[in-house]
């Protein structure tokens, strides 16, 4: 093993071991190398004369660059797209996400954190979690209502042993004790890596302040029990609270409750600020333990260079200008706006009670989208029949629910959408009753 990753393991084991412990073989290898880029960055501070260490070319004191393409980028200064960014990602788009997360999640004000690190988008900052943190049939605990790529991403991609509790209880809150009951069914592998995603894709759920506390509760006495855990916020429609829910991120409740639970939060401009195909990201540990924080973005950059090197310049620099422009809160909300009036049409259609032959609807009260629940049709026989006889797409779940994104609907279509998805529950209805 590398000299500089045994020198960060041996300090991340010295100040808490349980962080260690939780960390992939994988990711007790990876540190960030004393290489190019590093040579490079001592150099940008005191090369004074000639700067001959990194492979981009320059001309006139700046990068070199094809007029063609800068005259449609004509508002950005050639530094600001042109050369590579830092492997970390550009220090003030760093720094302003750091206080934009901080005025955002009022929670996390005493809390220790690191400094957010810029990811490819959150796909890419998933899979750098999966590869420092997950080995082969290590325990990945979520709910069964889930974003289908969680699979690729820690099972296929690193082989964790997926294991799902349902999503709902009875009553329609978030299942708390089904999350805690299968934490603790590992307790004997001693490490589990959990992934809560909220405001939550497919079902647009956030718990509510009791919720919220039942499942930091829940972690606590977990850990109190000796299981290690990676506790992984999926935060990729944060800030998109139209009702009764938390407004902030578990992720500030999380961070630093429990020397055994590492929290880790994975966001991005991508889909909170409708940025889609910037592909800019973050990650952001919590821990009070600086040489735990330390490490771990080490580790981090480790993976970083030996995968994409850095993410895109241009994008994290239109990124950082949005944050710093005067507008921004203001055109943000605007847009807020729009998706919680299209959220609250929905519930308005679904209760007046004229469907409820053909569905229940999960509850719903942030993000993108919502769920039905499907009474005697298949969903993927459904998703079929409405593409294929009124050009209606939807997503199929399982055999009973079907995902609606109210997010790319006009408040004004919403009830000719639902009207269409119930005509084709009625075809298939009638068919079924014809085949009996």
């Amino acid at each position: 093993m590398n000299e500089i990753a045994q020198n960060l393991n041996q300090q991340m084991q010295q100040e808490n071991p349980y962080a260690y412990e939780l960390l992939s073989e994988l990711g007790k290898k990876l540190f960030y190398p004393k290489g190019i880029l590093t040579q490079t960055a001592e150099a940008k501070q005191k090369a004074y004369r000639f700067n001959a260490t990194i492979g981009i070319a320059t001309e006139k004191d700046g990068p070199m660059f094809l007029p063609l393409i800068q005259e449609t980028l004509t508002k950005y200064a050639p530094k600001d797209l042109y050369p590579y960014a830092p492997p970390a990602g550009k220090p003030e788009l760093r720094q302003l996400w750091q206080e934009k997360m901080l005025k955002e999640n009022p929670s996390l004000m005493d809390k220790s954190i690191s400094n957010p690190i810029v990811t490819n988008a959150l796909t890419h900052g998933l899979s750098i979690i999966a590869d420092l943190f997950v080995d082969e049939n290590d325990p990945f605990v979520l709910p069964d209502k889930l974003w289908g790529n969680y699979n690729f991403i820690f099972g296929i991609r690193r082989g964790a042993k997926n294991l799902t509790f349902p999503f709902y209880t009875a009553e329609g809150s978030f299942n708390t004790r089904g999350m805690k009951d299968t934490l603790l069914s590992k307790k004997d592998y001693g490490k589990a890596i959990l992934l809560l995603n909220f405001p939550n894709n497919p079902t647009g759920y956030t718990p509510n302040e009791q919720e919220a506390t039942e499942i930091v509760t829940a972690l606590m006495e977990v850990a109190d029990q000796g299981m290690n855990l990676a506790v992984i916020c999926d935060d990729a429609y944060f800030g998109l609270f139209y009702e009764n829910s938390i407004k902030e991120s578990l992720f500030s409740r999380i961070a630093d409750i429990h020397p055994r639970i590492l929290a880790i939060k994975v966001d991005g401009a991508t889909k909170e600020d409708y940025m889609w195909g910037f592909r800019v990201g973050f990650i952001t540990y919590g821990s009070k333990f600086p040489a735990v924080l330390d490490g771990l973005e080490k580790k981090t950059l480790g993976i970083l260079r030996g995968t994409i090197s850095s993410a895109s310049h241009p994008a994290q620099t239109f990124v950082l200008n949005a944050l710093k422009s005067t507008d921004f809160q203001a055109q943000k909300q605007e847009k807020f706006e729009v998706l919680r009036k299209r959220a609250c049409k929905v519930k308005q259609i679904l209760n007046h009670g004229h469907y409820d032959d053909a569905w229940d609807y999960y509850p719903f009260n942030s993000g993108y989208f919502m769920c039905l629940k499907l009474k005697g049709v298949d969903a993927e026989t459904l998703r079929i029949h409405l593409l294929e006889q009124y050009g209606v797409g939807v997503i199929s779940l399982g055999e009973s629910d079907i995902r609606v994104a109210f997010s790319c609907v006009e408040e004004q279509e919403l009830k000719n959408l639902y009207d269409l998805i119930y005509q084709g529950f009625q075809d298939l209805s009638k068919q079924n009753s014809s085949e009996a």
